[in-house]
């Protein structure tokens, strides 16, 4: 028998296993995974498009701000100056292109930059935010953690404030990013792996997930750690997002993200598919961090759910394709399908994974359509974002390997309890950071994600300092201070 043949044996041989109970369950599965994205897509888009009426029903009604706030009255001078004090805080690694961009789109600023020094007892994130909060402004009633490549809107911060003013009860107000791929597998395997949790964050109103590139709070819970903000996270504390999230459910207090809470994250040109897998290294192993049992507990059902849904929808396209490769395979003998051993359930069930999979894609297609409109809106004199630079055939594929990859890179997490980052390797015990490990050689150099030219790189043209070109342009701003950075 010659080496085609043994293929071909082995090819009908599993073609005839995928058509068992268990592996038709798999299939029917993995078809019911795509359905049921595509209807938290389709919620979460009828979510942002409400926004989207409601800012048009105003512009109709002569409100042409109406993408600032829903009540026009709340631009009036009388009313602006009532709003508290406000200090951000935005962990700096070298200097990006959008930094200066995004506060030249809000009200008026008095920056001021603080070096935070190494971390010895959690992450140098989290360390950052820390100093931070710690040199915030006496009078600061709030504090906004923001990442630095995050492109805020015109007014966000006041938008932000005017929530918390209304709302009291609110512990954390948070955002999610819009994922611009730059055309690398890598860059669409990111996009597809934010796109499910951003149903979390198209509420509306109240929700569980929070995410550390933006989140208000108040700033006396710093001040006097309440609820154990600050030692949750200086003691150990890994994941600001994750620990603070944590500490809301066990007492209990409420985290919103309102609507307009959505924002542009750009991803580099050069996000190779290693830094992908380094991305998703970190984020699996935040499951990894705890502060309680009951966030152990948490972290592991997500932990295991995650695993199961992820090869659950990944192993039906492997199914699938052997079934098309020995269908093919029968044509191209000179077979018809009645005369094998074969039964058409194959083709039924690939044909069944197909239809899905394109309700999927297409709910994506329709919630990304919706946010880059919103977007549009929200920031009218930014450059015009398009769905036309999305490439669909990539969204896909990187669906099918994101989801295979995770639960290898969640296994790896769990059982080294390391991970390196930026340079640095943190090492966990019992849930807490308890070694961190620095070497100029341990790498890699490049973690971030949003595309960041560094002022001042080596190789570049000589450039004036970074502090100089922040105090030149901050210079410009004449208007009365309102919020600090």
């Amino acid at each position: 028998m010659s080496a085609l043949d043994s293929i071909d044996s082995l090819l009908f041989s599993l073609a005839r296993a995928f058509c068992t109970p268990l592996a038709v369950f798999i299939q029917i599965q993995g078809c019911m995974i795509c359905l049921i994205l595509a209807l938290g897509w389709a919620c979460a888009a009828y979510v942002r498009n409400r926004e989207i009426k409601r800012m048009k029903d105003g512009m109709r009604c002569g409100n042409s701000f109406s993408f600032l706030c829903h009540d026009i009255s709340e631009l009036e001078h009388s009313n602006q100056i009532k709003l508290p004090r406000v200090t951000v805080v935005m962990p700096l690694k070298g200097f990006g292109e959008h930094n200066l961009l995004n506060w030249r789109s809000q009200d008026d600023v008095d920056a001021k930059v603080v070096v935070a020094g190494l971390s010895t007892t959690c992450s140098q994130k989290i360390h950052n935010q820390l100093v931070g909060v710690e040199n915030m402004h006496k009078d600061s009633k709030y504090v906004l953690f923001l990442d630095d490549d995050v492109r805020l809107h015109p007014g966000t911060i006041g938008a932000l404030t005017t929530e918390m003013e209304k709302n009291p009860e609110i512990f954390i107000q948070t955002g999610y990013p819009l994922d611009l791929p730059s055309g690398s597998l890598g860059s669409y395997c990111i996009y597809e792996y934010h796109m499910p949790c951003s149903m979390g964050f198209a509420t509306g109103g109240k929700t569980f997930f929070l995410w550390g590139g933006c989140m208000m709070m108040h700033a006396d819970d710093f001040r006097l750690d309440r609820y154990g903000v600050v030692s949750g996270l200086r003691d150990g504390g890994y994941s600001d997002d994750m620990t603070l999230a944590a500490l809301a459910g066990a007492h209990n207090r409420l985290i919103t993200s309102p609507p307009v809470a959505v924002f542009p994250h750009p991803l580099a040109s050069d996000l190779s598919f290693g830094r992908y897998w380094n991305y998703l290294r970190k984020q699996t192993f935040v499951l990894e961090s705890y502060i309680s049992k009951v966030n152990w507990i948490m972290n592991r059902a997500l932990f295991s759910s995650h695993c199961y849904l992820s090869w659950g929808f990944a192993a039906p396209y492997f199914m699938a394709l052997i079934h098309v490769a020995a269908v093919l395979r029968i044509y191209g003998k000179g077979y018809s399908l009645e005369e094998t051993n074969i039964t058409s359930g194959g083709l039924l069930l690939v044909s069944c994974l197909a239809i899905c999979t394109f309700t999927e894609l297409l709910s994506m297609w329709n919630l990304t359509r919706i946010e880059v409109q919103l977007c549009n809106m929200l920031s009218p004199e930014a450059p015009k974002l398009s769905l036309a630079t999305y490439n669909w055939v990539l969204v896909f594929i990187a669906l099918v390997v994101d989801n295979f990859l995770y639960p290898l890179s969640a296994f790896r997490s769990h059982f080294s309890q390391s991970i390196n980052w930026s340079g640095i390797r943190y090492h966990l015990k019992n849930g807490k950071i308890s070694k961190i490990e620095r070497s100029k050689d341990m790498g890699p150099k490049f973690t971030d994600l949003g595309g960041k030219h560094l002022y001042g790189k080596k190789g570049a043209p000589p450039k004036v300092s970074f502090l100089s070109s922040l105090a030149r342009s901050l210079a410009q701003w004449r208007q009365p201070k309102k919020f600090d950075v």
